[in-house]
């Protein structure tokens, strides 16, 4: 759908009852409200649907808490799992009266990106190819107190469940890190995943393949291809909406944490990213693994703004249990080719200029797309701007490399606390070209280091293994 009169048209034909209005919050939640049929006409992709958005976190406060949410036409789907017929839009957000786009609202963000690329002559498009993984658990169990707290979660093809009385238990349980890509009956998701891709299609996703990951507990990892920037992070959002709506459809629970098990590989969202110009990619060259000198700028910038990254692609405090040695994690921010242990990859698997590009493999699937993608393309525009020298590339296995050669080689944050400082350090490439403002990064930093802080003042259930006994 690219026009408001074609949405209508399909909204008539499948004979759709209501209309969903989605957006995207600050740290990457779907929200939504619900109008029937009669309120979607050709004006309201103009004038917007208004809603009070003083309940959004980090939004307004309640004295100027009207909005305007402004339908997408190009984002518009039947909605799978509405039991009524309902037309989904996903929507920017926008301040009453003028119109101007508001500054806290991350779609907005990427599109001012996609303006501030265009702006430099350096390219008219990024094209971005997430690999987000998730686990698909059979049960998931939590809480916390002021006088205790415990989790739980659970699968009938985890390692853990071969004396499990399952009435009966037939075994075929997958051992800790030899999840990746066994055949059923070890394999126990391939249906569900195949479900999850089909209907992905069904709704304009390019799926390129599907798979169970490294982890035992039905990790699994589902691939699309790669597009525009605003589209892909659009895709991203359909994505897990409808991984989540289709497990919870067969009884299961689908969890996009990055570390949720402990001893096991985490779940990551490895992105690939290129410039492309005129429809011509640019990427390709005569340097180190047949890169321009353009991508190696842009790995430069990328390498320089790391750690700040951190803050926006890893924004959890559970994502800096996945960023620790030994778990295939990037923790160590370096490029290289083919070479999974650096932060930044270069794939080899062609040589058409078209696949050229860089894979940054730090970010993981809690990050809300539209800030992650746009940072990384931020962070590379600064070093291809300022001509950023990346450095030598490591073609070893820095997992392996002596203990003095590694400590030569910058590291990821430890932790969200140390991630948020390196962004309140390091954030004046993302304000380039208005993209995005002081005001966010401020108010991003401050709702981040509550989250933190709830983390770090609270007993751990591993603390009373260690201590109660002192």
């Amino acid at each position: 759908m690219s026009t408001p009169k074609q949405v209508i048209e399909m909204a008539k034909k499948a004979g759709a009852k209501m209309v969903d209005i989605k957006f995207v919050d600050t740290f990457g939640t779907w929200q939504h409200f619900s109008v029937p049929i009669g309120e979607l006409s050709e004006d309201v992709f103009k004038e917007g649907f208004g809603f009070d958005g003083s309940s959004i976190r980090g939004w307004k406060s309640i004295e100027a808490s009207d909005m305007l949410a402004m339908p997408d036409p190009g984002t518009a789907f039947i909605d799978p799992f509405c039991a009524v017929p309902t037309l989904s839009l996903t929507c920017t957000i926008a301040e009453t009266g003028t119109l101007e786009p508001y500054s806290r609202d991350p779609r907005g963000i990427a599109m001012k990106a996609e303006k501030y690329l265009a702006s430099t002559g350096l390219a008219d498009m990024a094209v971005f190819g997430p690999e987000a993984e998730f686990f698909v658990f059979d049960n998931i169990q939590f809480d916390t107190r002021s006088n205790g707290s415990f989790y739980s979660v659970d699968s009938t093809e985890a390692i853990w469940n071969t004396g499990t009385d399952e009435m009966p238990n037939l075994g075929y349980k997958i051992r800790h890190k030899e999840g990746y890509l066994p055949v059923a009956p070890s394999d126990q998701q391939q249906d569900l995943r195949t479900e999850m891709c089909l209907l992905m299609m069904e709704l304009g996703i390019d799926i390129e393949r599907q798979h169970h990951e490294v982890a035992t507990a039905g990790q699994a990892e589902i691939d699309f291809r790669f597009g525009p920037l605003l589209k892909t992070a659009d895709s991203m959002m359909l994505y897990k909406y409808i991984v989540k709506n289709v497990a919870r459809k067969h009884g299961k629970y689908a969890c996009f944490m990055p570390k949720p098990l402990f001893g096991d590989n985490g779940s990551g969202m490895h992105t690939h990213v290129s410039l492309w110009k005129k429809n011509k990619p640019l990427f390709a060259g005569n340097g180190y693994a047949g890169l321009s000198e353009m991508a190696l700028h842009f790995a430069g910038g990328i390498l320089k703004h790391a750690r700040a990254l951190c803050a926006l692609c890893n924004p959890t405090t559970n994502s800096y249990k996945r960023l620790v040695p030994g778990y295939e994690a990037p923790v160590n921010l370096a490029y290289s080719a083919r070479n999974r242990s650096a932060a930044l990859r270069i794939p080899t698997y062609s040589n058409s200029p078209k696949a050229k590009r860089l894979e940054y493999r730090p970010p993981d699937p809690s990050a809300n797309p539209y800030l992650a993608y746009t940072a990384i393309l931020m962070a590379g525009l600064d070093g291809v701007l300022n001509k950023i020298d990346p450095g030598e590339p490591m073609d070893k296995n820095l997992y392996e490399l002596p203990p003095e050669e590694l400590a030569k080689v910058p590291q990821v944050p430890g932790s969200l606390d140390a991630a948020l400082t390196a962004l309140e350090q390091d954030h004046e490439f993302l304000c380039k070209g208005d993209v995005f403002t002081t005001d966010f990064v401020e108010n991003y930093i401050a709702k981040k280091r509550a989250e933190a802080d709830g983390i770090r003042l609270r007993p751990h259930p591993y603390e009373f293994f260690l201590y109660s006994d002192v």
